[in-house]
């Protein structure tokens, strides 16, 4: 009776699955006794359900090793869909909300490239326009924001790069490119360019080695027989504000997207060049869900961008 009492309490009339909502806590936790502490259930209430769950899946779920309970690989493709059809319901349940009250919800994610450039200007621009319409936004890596997005954690994602997956759209937004970023005072902010041997012989500050800059920057060097181990990379940073900001203290030069440098160009903060023999041109999209039918606020969106890079002369 209490098992019954504790999870009619715990999840009301929550569509979702009481025993997803379990196995997700026992998932993060790595213990039973954690998971019913947390879900104010006892444990052999959450051992029933992680057991009821194998038996309808006919696997095994976890085993145990030193450091807890470890998902199998079983257990961890259930997991992923078992946090889909969560986010799917919270979905569901906010848009149903927001009908009611005449108010709707973007979850915007967002590379650290696209952070630094035109886009968040580009959303507050939009949110002020659309008052009705509350925009979140979400800083990561394109892998993580991909795997947001295929579990319905946020509505759209601006990237860097092709979409490769069949279940999204994309809408391409701009097209960019690569350039070095100098100090002023460095001796090279006078050329027109800078050449792979120049290159060679400055510190380099690079983003971190997942980046889509990175990758393109390296895959680039390996289209003319060049490796990034024939380069001084002194530091590697994901956070583009804070590589723009050694920069300008002349403690190395970094490879950026143009773009993604406008603001200080305007102020003449930096100096971004050219690379010899290296056209690193790259795109970003709006990537979203086939199921995302807002397709007026992509082109609203876009729309706001295209005059906000004009008037900047991006």
């Amino acid at each position: 009776m209490f098992f019954l009492t504790s999870i009619n309490f715990l999840y009301g009339e929550n569509m979702i699955d009481s025993k997803f909502e379990t196995l997700l806590v026992v998932a993060e936790q790595k213990n039973f006794t954690k998971a019913a502490e947390m879900l104010s259930l006892t444990q052999p209430a959450v051992s029933h359900h992680i057991s009821q769950l194998e038996k309808a899946y006919g696997e095994q779920l976890f085993v145990r090793k030193k450091g807890g309970l470890m998902l199998t690989k079983e257990g961890e493709i259930i997991v992923k869909y078992a946090k889909r059809i969560k986010a799917l319901d919270s979905q569901m349940r906010a848009e149903i909300a927001d009908a009611k009250l005449d108010l709707n919800k973007i979850r915007v994610g967002v590379t650290h490239t696209s952070e630094s450039n035109l886009m968040i200007e580009v959303l507050a621009r939009y949110s002020n326009e659309n008052p009705n319409i509350s925009i979140t936004v979400i800083t990561d890596t394109i892998k993580n924001l991909y795997t947001m997005l295929e579990n319905f954690e946020i509505d759209i994602a601006v990237v860097e790069g092709k979409n490769t997956n069949l279940n999204f759209n994309a809408l391409m937004l701009d097209t960019d490119y690569l350039v070095c970023v100098m100090s002023n005072n460095n001796p090279l902010s006078g050329h027109s360019m800078i050449t792979l041997a120049e290159l060679k012989k400055e510190r380099l500050i690079l983003r971190s080695s997942s980046s889509a800059t990175r990758k393109l920057f390296e895959s680039t060097l390996e289209g003319i027989d060049e490796g990034i181990g024939d380069f001084d990379v002194t530091m590697e940073v994901d956070n583009i504000a804070t590589i723009k900001d050694l920069v300008r203290k002349e403690l190395g030069v970094s490879i950026l997207p143009k773009s993604a440098c406008m603001d200080e160009l305007r102020k003449g903060k930096i100096t971004v060049l050219p690379i010899e023999n290296l056209s690193m041109i790259r795109e970003t999209n709006i990537v979203y869900h086939k199921t995302f039918s807002h397709t007026d606020v992509l082109q609203h969106i876009t729309k706001i961008y295209q005059d906000t890079a004009k008037k900047y002369n991006v």
